[in-house]
This record gives structure tokens, C-alpha cells and sequence, in this order.
């Protein structure tokens, strides 16, 4: 039911913008794009939902319905990528009056946010100057569609569309409150999803999250992988491993594939989403959300003692002061967004 909910949200939300017509996708276009703005808004927008799932997912809707291209999209995705860190590093704050304790969930948690700012580092110019996301994804979205690949979520947009119309009668087929409605379905069935999927998933493999799940480094991601893609959230999955980290169960080496594992899984989200839309332009999106995460892992891991080491100094730098934390959160996750949106705006 919970899926059923989650499919329509977006059906409708490709619908509702084809309502609003060529004016208010030319406004919206135009506002997003100017890519650095398109990116803050993926920062603040995650941020503020806590989720990426939520983010892509809409993001792709856009798409879907005309309401943004391909490249304005990227730009975002690579922004919720930031965004949805923000979960494990404020569970991580919860550690804060034990010191030592803090300093290992504290870094445990900024590891993520590290790597995935690398991320932006490396693919948003190559990505600006290049559209190498935009063109890898492409090539996928077109030998998927050669296949028949896009023909097998036919049946889910069958079953989707009677909804579909009966709500844009009942609302006139009014652009605005189908949008209003698909959001408000969006956010109802990610939400209720999760807590139904992390009642489910996360109270049988808790008891085993030990030494064993993480023996080596590739355990380590493929259970990240298989943990958030059943969960439906990276934030979930990677602020579990916070308080084992603070515990000193796991350490940081341990904690970093299973990140890296993590920003792989929540890409099933948009993968979903862009498939129910049967949409090349919203496949290409969702590619590109995988392909961003999967380059990331090539790239980072030879070189993870940098954001680790990063990671550790920003521990380190917070147990000389509590506000250093608190700081960090607001400027890096809202306050810097949000003063780069209005410049870049």
C-alpha cells in the first residue's frame, strides 16, 4: 500500500506540473539554471527534510513532467548528497557529554559529510564544464531503453493512472493543488515506509552488527548497500553505525565503506521513482544519482585518509570547544546554503 502511495505521489507530481504549462516551467527553468543554485538547493532542501530519498524523488517528478532538464537536475542531486549527512551528524551530537565517546561518533559521522563534499568538489565542475554525468547516464538510459527496459514499469503506471485522473477531476485538474496533494503523498508514504521497513529490517540485523558484518572493507559496503536499499534511507543506515562508533565497537576504517555503501543504496529511491515515470529524462536523473556515488567510491577510497583524517581533526577540534559542533551543523548544512542561494540567485 505504502509503495502503491509512493508510486502515484509521483505519477502526480509529473502530471501536476504539465497543468501548470509552458510559463511556469520557463520560470522554473530559469530559476534553476544557474547550476550553483540548483546545487544549494539540494544542500538546504535535504537538509531541512532530513532525506535524499524525498529530494531525488521530486527532483525526478520535475523532470518528469517537463519542469526542469536533465542538467539542472544533476546539480541538486549532487546538493542531496550533501544534505541527507546532516541526519548522522546531529545523532552524533547526542554523544557530546562524554568526551572520548563523542569524539568517535562525532567522527564517524562527519565522514560521511567529507566524503560526500568531495564528491561536489570533483563531479560539479567536471559536471559544469563537461556534463560527463549528463552523458554517461544517457548512454545508459538509451541501452536500457533499446532492451525494453523502460517497457516493464507499464504495468505500474497502468495501475497508478486510474488514481491519477480520479484526482485531477476532483481537483479541476488544477496544476497547484495536484502538486500540493502529490508532495503531501510523497512525504506520507517515504516517511511511513521507512519506519514500516526499519521495524522490519533493522530490529533482525541489529543484534548482529558487530565485528563480523564489518571483517573486511567490502562486507562492509555491500552491507551498506543491502541495509539502505531495504531501508529506503542512507540517513537511517549511516546513523546506526554512530553509536556503535561511539561505543568503540567500530572503528572509522570500519565506518567508511559502509558510508560509501550507504550513498550507493539510497540511489534506489530515484531509480523507483524514474521507472514508474517510463521518462528517459527522469532515467537519465536517477543514473546520474548512481553513477556520482559509484564514481565516488573509485575515486575516494584510494585516498580515504583524507576525508578520514578530516574527519578525526574536526573530532578533535570539537572536544576543545561544544559550540565547534553546533557551528559546523548550521554553517555547512543551512546557514552557508542558504547565503550562496541568495548571491547566486
Amino acid at each position: 500500500m505504502l509503495l502503491y502511495v509512493f508510486f502515484l505521489s509521483i505519477s502526480l507530481m509529473g502530471v501536476s506540473f504539465k497543468f501548470f504549462g509552458h510559463g511556469f516551467a520557463e520560470r522554473l527553468l530559469a530559476t534553476t539554471a544557474n547550476p550553483f543554485l540548483g546545487l544549494f538547493i539540494g544542500v538546504l532542501a535535504t537538509s531541512m527534510v532530513q532525506s535524499s530519498s524525498t529530494v531525488t524523488a521530486m527532483t525526478v517528478g520535475l523532470v518528469a513532467g517537463g519542469a526542469l532538464d536533465v542538467q539542472g537536475a544533476i546539480p541538486i542531486i549532487l546538493g542531496s548528497n550533501v544534505g541527507t549527512s546532516v541526519t548522522n551528524t546531529l545523532v552524533s551530537v547526542g554523544h557530546i557529554a562524554r568526551p572520548d565517546e563523542f569524539r568517535r561518533a562525532f567522527a564517524a559521522a562527519t565522514v560521511h559529510d567529507f566524503f560526500n563534499l568531495i564528491l561536489v568538489v570533483v563531479f560539479f565542475p567536471l559536471q559544469l564544464f563537461t556534463n560527463v554525468l549528463g552523458r554517461a547516464s544517457s548512454v545508459l538510459t538509451e541501452a536500457l531503453r533499446e532492451s525494453g527496459g523502460l517497457q516493464l514499469v507499464n504495468p505500474i503506471k497502468a495501475i497508478v493512472e486510474p488514481a491519477v485522473k480520479i484526482i485531477g477531476r476532483g481537483t479541476s485538474e488544477s496544476g497547484a493543488l495536484m502538486l500540493l496533494i502529490a508532495v503531501g503523498l510523497l512525504f506520507l508514504s517515504l516517511r511511513y515506509l521507512v519506519v514500516v521497513l526499519k521495524s522490519i529490517v533493522i530490529s533482525r540485523v541489529e543484534s548482529f552488527f558487530n565485528q563480523k558484518l564489518f571483517k573486511t572493507a567490502l562486507r562492509a559496503l555491500i552491507l551498506g548497500v543491502l541495509l539502505t536499499v531495504a531501508v529506503q534511507s542512507s540517513s537511517i543506515t549511516t546513523s546506526l553505525a554512530v553509536p556503535l562508533a561511539g561505543a568503540g565497537i567500530l572503528s572509522l576504517m570500519q565506518i567508511f565503506p559502509f558510508t560509501l555503501g550507504a550513498n550507493i543504496g539510497t540511489t534506489i529511491t530515484a531509480m523507483l521513482a524514474s521507472l514508474v515515470t517510463g521518462n528517459p529524462a527522469a532515467m537519465t536523473v536517477a543514473f546520474a544519482h548512481l553513477l556520482v556515488n559509484l564514481f565516488g567510491v573509485v575515486l575516494v577510497w584510494p585516498i580515504r585518509r583524507i576525508p578520514i583524517t578530516m574527519a578525526e581533526v574536526l573530532a578533535q577540534w570539537s572536544l576543545k570547544s561544544r559550540l565547534v559542533p553546533l557551528i559546523y551543523v548550521a554553517t555547512t548544512f543551512f546557514l552557508v546554503p542558504l547565503a550562496l542561494i541568495y548571491f547566486a540567485g
